[in-house]
């Protein structure tokens, strides 16, 4: 019996919960990190790890092997991901970092501002 739930809690620890309140192309503010106060578009988003890539942010060197023969190799600079919890959602009209709430509007859920109550 004790295996039974043993089991049952492994499985529930592995399943889990995605809920990111930040989607691809919202607006967001770094508010950690080295490019903090930069604002930018998200790009991609990987809510499983919650990690968001934001284009033209934490830009790393990649260096780039020739793919033809004659061609130069060369060094192009990657964005590469984010943690959700170091950007934040940016107000559209007050241009600050603002947090999102969900609201009923006419039978579905709406993301709004949580200061300005306007959707987002």
């Amino acid at each position: 019996m004790t295996s039974v739930i043993r089991a049952g809690s492994k499985i529930r620890r592995l399943i889990k919960k995605i809920n990111m309140k930040i989607k691809k192309n919202d607006n967001v503010i770094i508010i950690a990190g080295k490019d903090k106060g930069k604002t930018g578009s998200v790009s991609r988003v990987f809510p499983k790890k919650d990690l968001v890539i934001i284009t033209g942010m934490n830009l790393k060197k990649k260096h780039q092997r020739p793919r033809k023969s004659g061609e130069k190799g060369q060094i192009i600079d990657k964005a590469m991901p984010v943690h959700v919890s170091n950007v934040m959602v940016v107000d559209p009209d007050t241009k600050k970092p603002v947090r999102i709430a969900k609201k009923l509007i006419d039978g579905r859920f709406v993301r709004v501002s949580r200061k300005s109550g306007k959707e987002v």
